[in-house]
């Protein structure tokens, strides 16, 4: 039997009256001739992998510093079910990647959260929930508390309201995903490039320094 070499075309089968039948091509999925992209070096298509692996393996370390914290309880809800995501909690900072601070900070908690994060193996990501880790929210003209987190640690996603529901929380956590995936999630690294920087701004506002500088 002569084998029809038509069906060697891409998206192509052969109908009942033996005519040509060419599947429908979903936008965006389909890589025509003009569309392939070129093969990638062994390094970038490992650290591309790398990157996708870490995006949707994501272990929260959720320090709740008030009242942003109940927000991350529905996420785990069957009605969120934020597993599915690739999104779970951590027992201690041991075991996490990611540090949710969610509330505003005093300067006490401040070295605590500072110390959390230092704890945590790179890579690592940080998200500050909450209008009080961008500008103080409500807090903004207390003596006692942090205006601009990302002064003190770096913040890879910031998901903005008072408090913003678990909706707004998804949508953030997926924002870190894709700047993970991308490579542009490197806070982590940053701060070790600039530690020297960031210990003196911390230093500036927690006079009773009793923790190590730096024992990673």
């Amino acid at each position: 039997m002569k084998q029809d070499n038509r069906l060697d075309q891409p998206y192509v089968s052969i109908a009942p009256d033996g005519s040509l039948d060419h599947a429908p091509i979903e936008p965006g999925c389909f890589l025509g001739e003009d569309e392939v992209q070129p093969p990638l070096s062994l390094n970038e298509a490992m650290a591309k992998l790398k990157n996708w692996f870490r995006a949707n393996s994501l272990n929260v370390l959720a320090y709740g510093t008030a009242c942003g914290a109940i927000e991350m309880r529905p996420l785990g809800t069957s009605r969120f079910d934020m597993e599915r995501l690739g999104i779970t909690g951590a027992p201690t900072s041991r075991q996490a990647n990611v540090l949710v601070i969610s509330g505003y900070l005093s300067i006490k908690t401040l070295k605590r959260v500072i110390r959390a994060y230092e704890q945590m193996p790179s890579p690592k990501w940080t998200v500050g929930l909450g209008s009080c880790t961008i500008d103080g929210g409500m807090y903004w003209d207390s003596y006692n508390t942090i205006k601009q987190v990302d002064q003190y640690l770096p913040i890879d996603t910031y998901i903005a309201g008072c408090m913003p529901r678990p909706e707004a929380l998804i949508a953030g956590f997926q924002a870190l995903m894709d700047k993970i995936k991308a490579g542009e999630a490197n806070g982590w690294n940053e701060y070790l490039e600039n530690l020297e920087a960031y210990k003196a701004q911390q230093r500036k506002v927690i006079n009773d320094w009793a923790m190590p500088a730096y024992n990673w």
